[in-house]
């Protein structure tokens, strides 16, 4: 798979489960809606009442899967962060193309916005021929 082919199968995605890290080094899972990047990075909003808030604030580990509907899946690692400034506008553009829900909820106590850049990317096609296609970042 070519990375274009990769972003494409991102993109046509809304939702992706991921993992955290706790305070007391357990994983919690969550269902999040995001947005990905030409560049792969991903973007979804969070209040500060949830779990993974105070998680990626201690440890910006986060995994995620991608697109378990069918016979392909992407697993995803990468770091955490809170862009601020121009770098916050320009991820939230491409947040709200994808969720235009997300203008009301930009009023919510607590909202903030975490950028994911990747770290290591797999594809997985279990359609016959198998074909497995790892990215490094």
């Amino acid at each position: 798979m070519e990375k274009q082919a990769l972003y494409e199968f991102m993109r046509a995605r809304r939702f992706a489960v991921m993992a955290s890290v706790s305070p007391r080094r357990v994983p919690e899972a969550a269902l999040v809606g995001y947005a990905v990047t030409p560049e792969f990075e991903l973007v979804f909003d969070t209040t500060d009442a949830t779990r993974k808030c105070p998680n990626l604030r201690a440890n910006p580990a986060i995994a995620f899967v991608i697109g378990w509907e069918g016979w392909e899946t992407v697993q995803y690692e990468g770091m955490a962060d809170e862009p601020a400034g121009e770098e916050r506008e320009r991820l939230l553009k491409i947040y709200l193309e994808a969720f235009p829900d997300g203008v009301a909820r930009q009023e919510w106590p607590g909202i903030t916005y975490f950028r994911v850049r990747p770290r290591w990317i797999r594809f997985s096609s279990y359609y016959r021929p198998r074909a497995i296609t790892e990215f490094s970042f």
